[in-house]
Order: structure tokens, then sequence, then C-alpha cells
């Protein structure tokens, strides 16, 4: 296991996802059910299978395209995307 990459990982991850929509959602849940270990459990379960199914498509458009185009339309959607919250268009 390569330890640098795997703390950089949990470190974005965990301070992205931080207050997000679905941290919120699952507080919600957490205090509507009074069930937090289902919630936990379930939530823990749907963002490790959101997750693997991101690594893999990634492993698999990274074998047919190069990681430089990837790189620049990413970008280039977050700036579209940007752009658009900017203009309160989404």
């Amino acid at each position: 296991m390569d330890w640098k990459i795997f703390a950089a990982t949990f470190g974005t991850l965990f301070v992205a996802e931080l207050g997000d929509k679905t941290q919120i959602a699952c507080v919600l849940l957490a205090a509507k059910t009074e069930k937090p270990w289902c919630v936990f459990v379930a939530a823990s379960l749907a963002l490790v299978l959101v997750s693997f199914l991101g690594v893999m498509a990634a492993q698999l458009v990274c074998r047919h395209l190069p990681v430089d185009l990837i790189k620049k339309v990413a970008a280039a959607g977050f700036v579209v995307l940007g752009g658009l919250m900017f203009l309160n268009k989404i």
C-alpha cells in the first residue's frame, strides 16, 4: 500500500465531504429514524460503492484517453459550472 496516496486521498475526501449535502442528509436521517448506526452503515456502503465506481470508470477512461486531455476537460467543466453558478443559471 502506498501510504502517501492513501493519506492524500483520505485527507482530500475528508475535507471535501465535511458539511456537504450528503452529511446533512445523514444527520437528518439519523435524527428522523433514531437509528444512527443503520444510517451510518448504509451511508458508508453507499460512499464505498460510489467511490469504487468512480475509480473503475477512471481506470477505464485512462486506458483510452491521455491523462492530460482528461485534466483539461475536467478543468473546462469546472470553469463552465463556476461561470453558470456565478451568473445564477444553476
